[in-house]
C-alpha cells in the first residue's frame, strides 16, 4: 500500500517568501535550478541545519561594532563598514532608527569625488578641492591638511586651507575650515603643489567649571591640556584645551550654562559674551555693565 504524502499551508508576505527562496537557494536546497522551501523546511525538520537565534547579542556588541562602522567611515575605508553595515543588517536585534540609519548608509554609495579625497588624506597629499554649494556659489580651497570628523550625525571636513576669505572666525584659526560633505553634490579634486602640514591651527582656551559639573567633567581625549582643581579658586575646575574652532567649541560649552566661565583668550570670551547677551534679550531682558 503506498504511503500518503503530508502537505502543510504557509502563510508568508512575498518579502518572506523570497527571503526563504534565497536561503534555499545559499543551502543547496533546490528543485531543479530552482531553490525550493519545502526542501528547505524538510531539512530543517531533519535538523541538517542548526536554527540559531538571531537576537542574542548584547547591546554593547552592537554599540561597538556600529561605532567602527563610524570610525571606518572618517577614515575613509569604506569597504570596511560597508562590511560591517551588512552584517549587522543581518541582525534581528538591532533597534529600528539603527537599521534606518545602515539602510541609507548602504543605499547612497560614496560619491567618486569623496574617495579620492579620502585617499589624499591617507596618502597626506595636498589637494584642491572645488565645487558649488546649494546656494550656486563657487567654492575652492587648497588644502595643506584635512581629517573627516563625525559631529552630530554629520561628516564634516575639516581642513586648513591658504584661503582665509569669508573666515569668520578668530584670526588666529581662519586658515581653518569646516565643510560639511553632505552638502556637496559633485567636486573637483586635483594635486596642489604644497607641503603637507601636520595638523590644523590651534588656539588654548582657558575655561572654569563650578557645581556638580565640576567634579563630573572628564577630558574624554577632547585636546584638554591641562584639567585640575584651580590652585587659587575653591571647588573650581581650570580646563586648557586646545581648539581649532570657535563655533564648535561654543557649541559645546554653551550648554554648560552658569556652570562654565570662558576666561581667556579675550576674543573668545566676548563671542560668548555676545551669544549670551542675545539670548537674555530674546527673553526681553537687558544685560547692564558686561565686561570683558
Amino acid at each position: 500500500m503506498g504511503r500518503k504524502g503530508q502537505s502543510i499551508t504557509l502563510s508568508l508576505s512575498e518579502r518572506e517568501k523570497q527571503q526563504l527562496e534565497k536561503l534555499a537557494l545559499e543551502l543547496g536546497c533546490l528543485w531543479g535550478d530552482r531553490p525550493n522551501i519545502s526542501k528547505l523546511i524538510k531539512a530543517i525538520a531533519q535538523q541538517q541545519f542548526r536554527i540559531a537565534p538571531n537576537h542574542d547579542w548584547s547591546t554593547e556588541r552592537i554599540r561597538a561594532l556600529n561605532q567602527a562602522r563610524l570610525t571606518l567611515i572618517d577614515q575613509g575605508k569604506i569597504d570596511d563598514a560597508t562590511a560591517i553595515a551588512a552584517l549587522l543588517l543581518e541582525r534581528s536585534d538591532i533597534t529600528i532608527p539603527l537599521r534606518a540609519e545602515i539602510e541609507t548608509f548602504l543605499n547612497n554609495p560614496v560619491k567618486p569625488w569623496r574617495k579620492t579625497v579620502d585617499r589624499y588624506i591617507q596618502q597626506q597629499r595636498p589637494f584642491q578641492l572645488s565645487y558649488q554649494d546649494p546656494s550656486g556659489r563657487l567654492w575652492q580651497f587648497s588644502i595643506c591638511y584635512a581629517e573627516i570628523r563625525r559631529r552630530e550625525k554629520r561628516e564634516y571636513l575639516d581642513c586648513w586651507c591658504a584661503e582665509t576669505e569669508g573666515n569668520q572666525d578668530l584670526s588666529e584659526l581662519q586658515h581653518n575650515w569646516c565643510l560639511r560633505l553632505d552638502r556637496i553634490e559633485d567636486a573637483a579634486v586635483s594635486p596642489y603643489p604644497k607641503s603637507w602640514r601636520n595638523a590644523l591651527d590651534t588656539i588654548a582656551v582657558e575655561f572654569h567649571l563650578y557645581g556638580q559639573l565640576a567634579f563630573n567633567y572628564q577630558s574624554q581625549g577632547r585636546g584638554d591640556r591641562h584639567n585640575d582643581w584651580h590652585p587659587d579658586y575653591p571647588q573650581t575646575r581650570q580646563v586648557v584645551r586646545e581648539i581649532s574652532s570657535t563655533f564648535w567649541f561654543l557649541r559645546e560649552i554653551l550648554p554648560y550654562g552658569k556652570d562654565c566661565q570662558v576666561i581667556s583668550p579675550g576674543g573668545i570670551r566676548q563671542r560668548v559674551m555676545a551669544e549670551l547677551t542675545s539670548a537674555v534679550q530674546n527673553y526681553g531682558l537687558h544685560c547692564a555693565n558686561l565686561k570683558a
